[in-house]
């Protein structure tokens, strides 16, 4: 089965999904969407596809979707290709705001259509090296700083950036979300640009999460600790450091064993689309299902209700 397929929004992200839909075996790039017409005919030209302006001219053309648009246009532009009987992979977050977000949740579940939400990291294969390592994480500490760059501003940095690691934090624990203490500082835009959350979950575990857009360095690590193993994840370099405890000589202290993985290649983007297709299909559930990006939409939520509160505090206190 040759599965059509188009990208709605052909910007900076957008262009890369059309590449992957182009050079996938068994998938057909029928058109790019995008309102700026040279932008639309420049990326149909080099992957041999139309050039559209809206959405709606691919209704009754295509099987699936990316949707690669500015967050506030999430919901419309996802709603009505799902409504046209369309599957749809969006880009994360899933919407602008909770009541989008279980909009597009819903009418996906009444339409019967697959949606998937753009969390990459899921597909990043040092994620995926964790699978055999994880056993009962006690303690995460996650980093996830960026410089400044304008793209992404239309969400404040807990949306924009800090939600890569709530979902995946999500993926990884197994108990529901206790309590949440967060606060969060705009520093270039009117909204918070860095934003620190300390989440704890019903078992006792806890998990520190930062995000920064005004950062001088690129950083994407995370921590986690568990009974007699640390491990250090790089995003960036797909490199896995698991140090685990060794077993002690007689009346002596345990050695620490190091193991260094590097896992090597790996193309997130590529795979993320690969199960979105799979998914489209056979009609089975996706691994990041837009259940789970309303999850980490609802726990974002949390945390910015927590920074707001933070905010009107200290705004209060006296000089």
């Amino acid at each position: 089965m040759t599965v059509r397929a188009a990208v709605v929004g052909v910007g900076y992200l957008g262009r890369f999904h059309a590449e992957k839909y182009a050079a996938e075996p068994g998938v057909e790039l029928v058109a790019v969407v995008d309102p700026d017409s040279a932008r639309a005919a420049e990326v149909a030209e080099r992957y041999g596809c139309r050039a559209l302006g809206d959405a709606r001219e691919i209704y009754g053309t295509v099987d699936c979707a990316s949707v690669v648009v500015p967050t506030p246009l999430h919901r419309d532009v996802g709603v009505g290709l799902l409504e046209a009987g369309i599957d749809v992979l969006v880009e994360k977050p899933i919407a602008a705001t909770l009541e989008e977000a279980r909009d597009l949740v819903r009418v996906a579940d009444a339409q019967g259509r697959i949606l998937q939400v753009g969390h990459l990291e899921r597909f990043n294969p040092a994620i995926r090296a964790l699978a055999g390592v994880l056993t009962q994480p006690r303690f995460l500490e996650c980093h996830r700083l960026a410089t400044f760059v304008e793209r992404g501003t239309d969400v404040d940095v807990v949306l924009d950036l800090m939600i890569h690691d709530l979902d995946v934090i999500l993926s990884i624990m197994p108990s529901a979300v206790a309590a949440i203490e967060a606060v969060g500082v705009p520093v270039i835009t009117a909204s918070p640009d860095i934003a620190n959350a300390r989440i704890r979950f019903a078992d006792g575990a806890i998990a520190n999460v930062t995000a920064s857009r005004v950062s001088l360095k690129r950083e994407r690590k995370l921590r986690i600790f568990q009974p007699d193993t640390y491990i250090s994840l790089d995003y960036g370099e797909k490199r896995l450091r698991i140090c685990r405890r060794g077993e002690a000589p007689p009346g002596g202290l345990a050695p620490i064993e190091v193991e260094e993985r590097v896992v090597e290649g790996g193309d997130a983007l590529a795979e993320e689309i690969r199960a979105f297709l799979e998914a489209v299909r056979t009609r089975e559930v996706p691994l990041v299902s837009g259940r789970e990006g309303l999850r980490a939409m609802e726990l974002a939520y949390q945390i910015l209700a927590s920074v707001e509160g933070e905010l009107a505090r200290s705004s209060s206190r006296p000089k």
